[in-house]
């Protein structure tokens, strides 16, 4: 247990991961309400499960949704069946890893959000407007991270329509014929049961396609959200100082040493705190030896000021 726990830490202290980060809330969640459930069935208590999950999924009425507005992000992050969150992840992965490839894990982080948002939105909105979905809007409820995934797998898409996957018996299919065909068993499901889970799909796609064209015209639809996802990462990153290793030497090798390198440690310019912000990541990611000369002599001069 404990090697599985340092394994999620290191994973969480890595840069340019994002997406096996989102892997992984998304599988602590999942393992979460798994507990949850086993737990509260063998003590009789199924219902404070159910309570529980009601705090957690998006409902389809405006009129419960106003007492729980939080649902409408919590939502996207949880899973009750496994095929469901197997099937996400692997999505996720897949199409996720290709994307954060090409613009970077922050804005990856922004088009998850926004996908999974407006596939909220466009569940409250379609079933609390059309009529034909209004009879069962009391017993409805939306729980999962499907808008969000056809929000990454669009935006792949959109910005590499022509990569190529190899399927498992039928070969080479290009990314954007794998992206229409999942937008249009969507479309086809909407008249199905699971209604409300086809509308996020396809706001999520629509997110995705719009993000990509908006970013390669120079508009980041993530600006908004940047500020905060900072924020909240300073909440669980927490910077250490690192430890600067010294080894014993005697006067005869220090004062060579100093008369060797004088000129260059006089000359090195006072670090700032981006420089020294850029260093403690190169320490975090790859450890203290990766550093340069010029590196570590920065940060010692950084350490006595």
């Amino acid at each position: 247990m404990s090697s599985i726990l340092d394994d999620l830490r290191n994973e969480f202290h890595k840069t340019n991961n994002t997406i096996i980060k989102l892997i992984w809330v998304n599988a602590l969640v999942f393992v979460g309400v798994i507990v949850l459930r086993v737990v509260f069935h063998f003590s009789n208590a199924d219902n404070v499960y159910g309570l529980i999950m009601e705090q957690l999924r998006l409902p389809a009425a405006f009129g419960s949704f106003i007492y729980k507005p939080w649902t409408l992000f919590t939502n996207f992050f949880v899973h009750e069946g496994f095929l469901h969150i197997l099937f996400n992840v692997l999505f996720l992965y897949w199409f996720g890893q290709l994307l954060e490839e090409y613009i970077g894990g922050r804005r990856v982080m922004a088009l998850y959000i926004l996908g999974g948002l407006s596939g909220g939105l466009a569940f409250l909105l379609m079933y609390n407007l059309v009529p034909y979905l209004q009879p069962s809007i009391g017993s409805v409820s939306l729980v999962g991270a499907s808008g969000a995934i056809f929000a990454i797998i669009v935006g792949a898409a959109t910005l590499l329509p022509d990569y190529t996957f190899f399927l498992l018996l039928l070969g080479p299919v290009r990314l954007k014929y794998i992206a229409a065909f999942y937008i249009l068993l969507s479309f086809a499901e909407l008249v199905g049961s699971n209604a409300g889970g086809n509308l996020a799909h396809i706001a999520g796609a629509l997110v995705g396609f719009g993000f990509i064209k908006s970013l390669q015209g120079g508009v980041d639809w993530g600006t908004p959200l940047y500020g905060f996802l900072e924020f909240f990462k300073t909440l669980f990153t927490a910077r250490k100082e690192p430890m600067i290793p010294r080894r014993e030497k005697t006067a005869t090798t220090i004062q060579k040493y100093a008369t060797h390198n004088v000129s260059k440690t006089s000359s090195a310019s006072a670090p700032d705190q981006d420089e020294i912000d850029s260093i403690l990541d190169k320490i975090s990611k790859s450890g203290y030896e990766s550093l340069s000369r010029e590196e570590k002599q920065k940060l010692y001069k950084a350490s006595q000021q």
